[in-house]
C-alpha cells in the first residue's frame, strides 16, 4: 500500500510531540505558581481562589501540586514565557506543515519538503527554549524565527510556483 505523505506525517508527528512538551510545560508552571488563567497575579486578581472553599478536583489538583513541588510561588515571568513559547508554536506551525502536505501531494521534489520538515522542527525547538529561558533576545529565539521565516517564504514561494505549473 503506498501512503501520500509520508514525509509530511513524519513533521506532523514530531511537531505534534513538541506542541505536548509546550503544553505540557505550561500546565506544570500553572500548577507551580497557581495561576490558572492569564499569566501574571494582576491578571487574576479579581478571580475567586479556588482553594478558599475547594471542591474534590481543586482538592485533588493542590495535593498533586503540593507532591510535585517544593517552591510553590515559582516566577510569573517564567510562566509568561512558556505560555508565549506554546503559542507562539501553535500560531506558526499548522500553516508551515499545510505547506508540507500541499507540496508533498503536488509531487515536488522530496528534498525539499525534507528541508521544510527539518528546517520547521529545529527552528520550534529551538525558538521553544529561546523563549522560555530567556526573557528578550536570545540565540534560541532569533534562530527560531528566521528558520520559521525560511520555512514560510520557502513553503509558500513553492507552494505558489508548484500550483501556478498546475495552472498554466
Amino acid at each position: 500500500m503506498s501512503h501520500l505523505i509520508p514525509i509530511s506525517t513524519l513533521f506532523i508527528g514530531l511537531n505534534g510531540l513538541i506542541a505536548f512538551v509546550l503544553s505540557y510545560i505550561v500546565v506544570m508552571e500553572r500548577s507551580k505558581t497557581r495561576l490558572w488563567h492569564g499569566e501574571s497575579k494582576q491578571d487574576v486578581a479579581f478571580q475567586s481562589d479556588p482553594l478558599t472553599n475547594p471542591n474534590i478536583v481543586a482538592t485533588t489538583v493542590e495535593k498533586l501540586t503540593n507532591a510535585l513541588f517544593y517552591d510553590i510561588e515559582g516566577d510569573e515571568g517564567a510562566l509568561q514565557r512558556k505560555v508565549r513559547a506554546h503559542a507562539n508554536f501553535t500560531e506558526y506551525v499548522p500553516l508551515a506543515l499545510l505547506f508540507m502536505i500541499a507540496l508533498e501531494l503536488m509531487s515536488s521534489p522530496t528534498g525539499l519538503i525534507w528541508v521544510l520538515g527539518g528546517s520547521l522542527t529545529v527552528a520550534r525547538i529551538a525558538h521553544g527554549y529561546g523563549v522560555i529561558v530567556t526573557y528578550g533576545p536570545s540565540p534560541g529565539r532569533a534562530i527560531g524565527f528566521f528558520l520559521t521565516w525560511f520555512v514560510y517564504l520557502l513553503g509558500a514561494g513553492a507552494c505558489i510556483y508548484y500550483g501556478m505549473q498546475e495552472l498554466i
